[in-house]
């Protein structure tokens, strides 16, 4: 009997029907391909094991100060965290302080109640924010004052004037006033939402309407997710909550200290108060504020709104003649989405443009260039600067690269991933780059899901796709440490491609990874059956952790165009703990069918894996 070698197009086919043309594969998870074969990616482990961040991850900046220390800025929906010694320390900004509050700011709700109502006129907090007590004189009503004197997430508000928050210790009466004169109550900025909440409305609308060559629709967001973006300046941290507050983190007090508006900072001058992004410029480094208020009128955002500081400064934004701040307005679109810096240029997309933005010098420092019309970005993070320095960006019905001009990158998976994404949520797309495997990683929501569920790939050097399932909102490439670090939906970051296993759990566990392929048709273009009782598996467990690595191999026969698949499987192991790997000679199958497809699988822990060229031994045979 004949073998059948299954050579495959590297990557994922999903433009069509199982039935392809060419031999393919069709379905994968937690997959990857190299030198052309398939391999099950690396496994994860926590990155802040000791304790977990509050929140949704929406931002990931790493830097090196200047005494080397390694930090990480970290974005939530109800915080920002400074990443030291992978320990997350809160530098939320605060947005008011009362300072003493009234007298016994603090009555117990109810005998047996462990709530507790705060008196703080005009407060102006909403349901979730943060604030921290201090200087309450206790105990109150069996409330210890230790207990109350801590930062607290408000659960209530009952009127402009009071909320309640929680404690530990139930009241022992209840209604008991106390806490004395010298409370002091620290609001941090009040925390954003975790989801996009669909409306109508002007000037509102999900990123990247219509596609390449289309105008824009008319759906739209009336309440934007809580996003940040940020940018170090030499040592130094800028952040920006989108259409929000720009502040400042000073490394030099440490992470004890919590970032504040750079508008606030001593000698500032003209700086702006809300914006929607902040970047520092490669060029000289002039901070720069998009989506930001003009000069002449603080605190009104204009969406179409560049400004930039004076060279290496942080405080002087008055634009004159003995400096280099300035600005301009954006001249396409409606609203500024978002921007990335690459080594030639900043390239801006609004709703409907894309824009370059260049250094030019004096007499303006920077000008733009219309670089295209009617096209959109499916979200803010949804795009970045690949090894090449071409930007990769994921629109609303393709993927595309700019490098000087814009392209589409031709997709295998195109139709998959933009019939299953969740639009409603598409502001959550983040992009990250994976140098190591010469990969882009797109997480988005599946039509299923409010939340990252699911992910595309493309590979540069293989020019192919691929796909799988992981909850990760955002992340950072390998180099400022030794592996990729990607943001769960859990309070954790993880190291990635560290060993075979999901370190997410405690013990780690298995990984299930697989990949199927096309069906493939050995006789007669499928008019004649095929009968399988083999397969030769080609299969290497490099790198594997387990002492007895294995995979599961299955065979599916398909007895007739659009009928049910039947199947055999059996299992691949190594034979021999030798460098030189030893392979299960061959897998004793029985299948017949008009077309046949191949189905490899592990889910134990410590696998690691890469499939050859497997094959199949067949021979024309009957139905019966």
């Amino acid at each position: 009997m004949p073998y059948l070698p299954l050579k495959m197009i590297p990557g994922i086919m999903r433009e069509g029907t199982r039935s392809s043309p060419d031999p393919s594969w069709y379905d994968c998870d937690k997959i990857r391909f190299r030198m052309g074969q398939p391999e099950n990616i690396g496994g994860w482990e926590k990155y802040n094991s000791s304790q977990a961040f509050l929140g949704t991850a929406r931002s990931m900046f790493p830097w090196t100060a200047l005494d080397g220390d390694k930090l990480i800025g970290l974005g939530t929906h109800l915080k920002y965290y400074i990443l030291e010694g992978q320990f997350p320390y809160d530098v939320t900004p605060l947005r008011k302080t009362t300072d003493p509050m009234s007298s016994d700011p603090i009555e117990t709700d109810a005998s047996g109640s462990a709530v507790l109502n705060v008196t703080d006129a005009t407060h102006g907090a909403v349901e979730g924010d943060y604030v921290t007590l201090s200087g309450i004189t206790g105990p109150i009503d069996g409330i210890p004052a230790s207990e109350i004197n801590a930062e607290h997430q408000i659960t209530s508000i009952v009127d402009a004037n009071t909320y309640q928050i929680t404690v530990t210790t139930t009241a022992s009466s209840g209604s008991v006033a106390g806490g004395g004169s010298s409370g002091v109550a620290k609001y941090q900025i009040s925390v954003g939402l975790d989801s996009v909440v669909q409306g109508t409305g002007w000037g509102a609308g999900t990123y990247g309407r219509g596609g390449w060559g289309s105008g824009a629709s008319s759906l739209v967001t009336s309440d934007k997710l809580r996003l940040w973006t940020e940018d170090n300046f030499g040592e130094d941290l800028l952040m920006n909550v989108r259409d929000g507050g720009i502040y400042y983190w000073d490394k030099t007090n440490g992470t004890s200290t919590r970032a504040v508006e750079m508008s606030a900072l001593a000698g500032s001058e003209s700086a702006p108060t809300i914006a929607r992004q902040v970047m520092v410029s490669d060029e000289d480094r002039h901070i720069i504020c998009f989506a930001c208020d003009p000069i002449t009128a603080s605190g009104v955002q204009d969406t179409l709104r560049v400004r930039w500081s004076d060279a290496e400064s942080v405080t002087d934004w008055s634009p004159d003649s003995e400096d280099t701040g300035g600005g301009f307005r954006i001249n396409g679109g409606s609203e500024f989405i978002t921007a990335v810096q690459t080594r030639q240029e900043i390239v801006i997309w609004t709703d409907r443009t894309m824009h370059s933005m260049r250094y030019t010098g004096a007499p303006f420092t920077f000008g733009q260039k219309l670089i295209a019309s009617n096209i959109g970005i499916v979200g803010p993070n949804g795009k970045v600067v690949g090894a090449d320095s071409n930007v990769y960006f994921m629109g609303n019905d393709n993927f595309y690269v700019y490098s000087g001009r814009i392209q589409p990158i031709p997709c295998t998976i195109r139709s998959y991933v933009f019939d299953d994404i969740n639009r409603a949520q598409a502001d959550k797309v983040s992009a990250v780059q994976n140098r190591g495997d010469n990969e882009i990683w797109w997480f988005y929501p599946s039509s299923g899901s409010d939340e990252n569920d699911r992910y595309a790939v493309y590979n540069l050097l293989e020019q192919s796709w691929y796909y799988g399932s992981i909850p990760r909102t955002v992340g950072t490439d390998r180099g400022f440490e030794n592996y990729p670090l990607w943001a769960g939906t859990d309070g954790y970051v993880y190291y990635h491609e560290k060993g075979c296993d999901d370190g997410s759990t405690t013990p780690a566990s298995a990984i299930n990874a697989y990949i199927e392929s096309s069906e493939i048709e050995p006789f007669a273009e499928g008019y004649q059956f095929a009968f399988c009782d083999e397969i030769v598996p080609d299969v290497t467990f490099q790198n594997s952790e387990a002492s007895s690595p294995a995979i599961t191999m299955t065979v599916k026969a398909r007895e007739s165009f659009g009928g049910a698949q039947t199947s055999d499987d059996g299992t691949s192991t190594r034979t021999a703990s030798s460098p030189v790997e030893e392979y299960t000679k061959s897998l004793d199958v029985r299948v017949r069918g008009r077309s046949l497809s191949l189905r490899a699988e592990s889910n134990a822990p410590g696998v690691k894996w890469r499939l050859g060229v497997p094959r199949l031994r067949v021979r024309a045979d009957g139905r019966n």
